[in-house]
This record gives structure tokens, sequence and C-alpha cells, in this order.
């Protein structure tokens, strides 16, 4: 993985972005090539074209990210890719318009643009195709060793098993810490040299995944092995690496007070954050007003009861605020205020409430509740007091997700969208710590770029 404004990123991503965007500037240098030929006209270079076809190209790629064009189950899977692909062509269409009104400068002729976009389709889709084996080919697996052989290491090998997994495990030693759970490990008291086992094996990396750590660590081993030029990995910096969660099986506060994360020096980003989320939520409340008192008549019609709807959440560093939503439940959904998980299918919602959360209308009142400050739009889903007191008691490190201010979107949101139990409660923990802990505004626009495809694909709204 390689580490991006602190946010892991796969190398094949990276690397398979930066084939996109030369064959993105490429389609619109075709586009303008094939049109200016068939005009009869001199197909030549021109530098002056540079901000167009950098404009086409960082448009469509913002517009791939976005609707999950390479997520790792779009670059398995060619027909999804297409799609997908096709999704994200027609959204950099409109992005493209957008630009091309406050900038008119750069934009393209529509022949041009309609050409540069089907080669864009064909150049990148043919892209995929040709190199659909080869991305998930072993030689593109980083190979690991990992020190233990029981349940903590098991779930690493059952990561490494998984589809699309970025590494593969190249063995593993019993460090004679507890109960063996993998086939296959070598003992540590059989191999003479585990630094020469190591090179032997050809591993990049050696994970320790140790059941007892105490009076267990083998200094000696691990400090030879760093000296060869291997990296040496605990399982919580491994995990959250490869999943993008804080692990919270293996977690223990050490780790969290002196791993790298919750840097003090953001207050430039803060500014930023800010500044982002004033003018965004009052462009929001200004253009889509009509949408939001239009579909609060509809609401009111419906069903009894006030269109919109005020609930008690729990925001930055445990304080208390209101947060605003246009009804889609029933009135009586919560009898006596009694706090319910929200179900799937959920019979409590009513037919116009159904619609909207499916398109996330009913969020949008909550740009006013961003625009007063007691929310961005990106940071831990606000939760309600008595699921807080209740998952606090629950679950480790529950209170440390207040240390950001709460958001309308997330990192948990994206990637883990349902959240009807305790268990899905500590997976969405899992989540919001990792962006907690790693908050950059690298990560909150691309939380605000995928957010597109939660949006396009509601397999989470409830």
């Amino acid at each position: 993985m390689v580490r991006l404004f602190k946010h892991y990123v796969s190398p094949v991503v990276l690397w398979l972005g930066a084939v996109d965007f030369a064959l993105l500037l490429l389609a619109g240098e075709g586009g303008w090539a094939l049109r200016t030929w068939q005009l009869g006209g001199d197909v030549v270079l021109d530098p002056a074209r540079l901000p167009h076809l950098l404009t086409f190209a960082v448009m469509m790629q913002l517009a791939m990210v976005g609707v999950g064009a390479y997520g790792a189950e779009a670059l398995r899977a060619m027909r999804l890719a297409a799609a997908r692909l096709v999704v994200a062509i027609s959204l950099g269409v409109l992005l493209l318009s957008l630009v091309f009104f406050l900038l008119p400068a750069v934009t393209f002729w529509r022949s041009n643009l309609l050409y540069a976009m089907l080669l864009a389709f064909l150049l990148i889709f043919a892209t995929r195709l040709a190199l659909e084996r080869v991305l998930g080919a072993e030689g593109f697996r980083r190979r690991i060793l990992i020190l233990g052989a029981g349940p903590r290491a098991a779930r690493i090998g059952a990561l490494a098993d998984a589809e699309g997994a970025a590494f593969a495990v190249a063995g593993y030693v019993a460090m004679n810490d507890g109960p063996v759970a993998v086939q296959g490990a070598r003992n540590r008291g059989d191999i003479d040299s585990l630094t020469e086992h190591v090179v032997q094996l050809g591993v990049s990396e050696v994970v320790l995944a140790l059941e007892e750590r105490r009076n267990a660590l083998p200094l000696a081993d691990l400090l030879r092995i760093k000296t060869t030029g291997v990296h040496v990995n605990d399982i919580s910096s491994f995990l959250e690496r490869e999943t993008g969660r804080v692990d919270l099986d293996s977690l223990n506060p050490s780790w969290l007070i002196f791993s790298d994360g919750f840097s003090a020096g953001r207050r430039i980003s803060a500014a930023g954050k800010r500044l982002f989320d004033v003018v965004v939520s009052a462009a929001i409340l200004i253009l889509f007003g009509p949408l939001i008192l239009f579909t609060a008549l509809l609401v009111k019609l419906e069903s009894r009861g006030p269109a919109f709807f005020r609930q008690r959440r729990v925001g930055r560093y445990g304080e208390p605020f209101e947060l605003i939503k246009l009804r889609s439940m029933r009135e009586d959904a919560e009898v006596g205020g009694q706090a319910v998980w929200a179900q799937k299918d959920d019979p409590r919602v009513t037919r116009v409430g159904a619609i909207i959360r499916k398109l996330r209308i009913d969020e949008l009142p909550q740009a006013w509740t961003v625009l007063t400050g007691r929310m961005s739009f990106v940071g831990p889903r606000p939760e309600r007091p008595q699921f807080v007191d209740d998952l606090e008691a629950r679950l480790p490190y529950y209170a440390e997700r207040h240390v950001v201010k709460p958001g309308i979107t997330g990192w948990a949101q994206i990637n883990f969208p349902y959240g009807a139990s305790v268990e899905d409660a500590r997976q969405k923990l899992e989540y919001d710590l990792y962006y907690a802990k790693n908050y950059t505004p690298f990560l909150d626009v691309l939380i605000l770029l995928q957010t597109v495809r939660v949006v396009l694909w509601p397999e989470g709204a409830r």
C-alpha cells in the first residue's frame, strides 16, 4: 500500500489511475483530431489545447472515482466495470458542463466532446479487458510472513484468501504463544535463523500476530529482520492499512497513543473545511430550497405530523444538538420517545419516506445544521444519546469517535452502510476511528466523491 496524505491506496489502483489519466488525455486529443479531420483541417499538435485536455481528463477521472470505477469489484467484473464506466462518463459530462459554464475558455466543441467520450470508453474498457487477469495475478500481490499461528494469524490468512487481496501469505511461524489455528505453520524452534528464513521466502514484510505479547516479543529476531530491509509491522497497523479500519479485536491503548494519527496540526485544514461547509451548505439551501419545500408538502399530505422532524443527537466532544431532517417515518414511529434501531424494509417508513430515503432527499435539510456549525458534510454519523450511552458501555473506544465533528456522510457510511445492531455499530466504529485518526482534506474529498456511488446504488439507505 502507498500512503497518500495519511490514507492508504493500493499501488495497483494508483498505477491504473495514471494509465487511465493518460488515456483520457489521448481520448480528448483524439476527439479533437477526428473532428478536425472530418472538417478537412490540418491535424497538428498545439500546446494551447492542454488546458482543455487537462480539464476533460480531471473531470472524467473524478467521476470515475465517484462511481467506484476503481473499487475491487469493478476491477474484477468486466460487466460491472463497463456499467460504471458508462455512468462515470455521463456524470463527467455533467461536471464538464458546469466547468464550461464557469470557465468558457476551456470549453470543448460539442462534437469534440462526443468523440472524446466514445474514445475514452473504448480505450479505458479495452485496457481493463487486457489487464483483467494481470491485475489479480500473484506477481502484483505482496508476500508477507506472519509471526504467529493462532486466531489472529488465521484472520490475516482469511483476508489474504479473499478475492482481490493485495497480499499473499508466504508462511506462518508458530511462536509458542498459544494454540495453533492455521495449518502448515512452522515452529520457531525448527528454524535455525529466522532472518535467513525471511530472505529465502522472498517476503517484503513480516507481520507480528502474537496472541500474547507479554514477555513473548522476539526482539532479537525482529531487529535482525528489520536491518535486512524487510518491513516489520504489528497486526493492528497491518489491518488498519489493509482494511481501512481500526481493528478493535487487536487494539490496545498503547497503539492508539504511540501510533501516527490524531494530529493536532489541523488548524488550516479545519478552517478550509469550515469554509467549504459554509459555502456548499448555503448553496444547497438556495438551490434545493424549492425541492425541500415540495417534498415537505408531500410528506404532510401523506401522513399526520410535521413535515420536518427534529431529533437530539450527540456531536463533537459529546455535546448534544438537534438534527433536522424531512420526516420519512410515521409520527408514532417511536412510542414514548424510546430510541429504536432502524431496520431493513422498516415498516415504520411511509411511501414518500421510502422514496426520499433512497434518493437521500430527506438529508437535505441537514445543510442548515452544517451551516450553523454543529455538523460538517464529512464525519462520523451522529447517534441518539440513548444509543451512545449504550454503545459506550458495550464498545471500547466508542467515545473517541466524538473527537471530530459529526457529518452527513463519512468513511463508515460509504464502506458499511447498514447500522441496525450493536455488531453493526462496532464495525462502523472501526471505520469512524480510522477517519478520526487519519483525517486529512484528501480523505474528505475521497469520501465526498465516493458518496456519489452510495447515492447511485443506495444499498444502505434506511
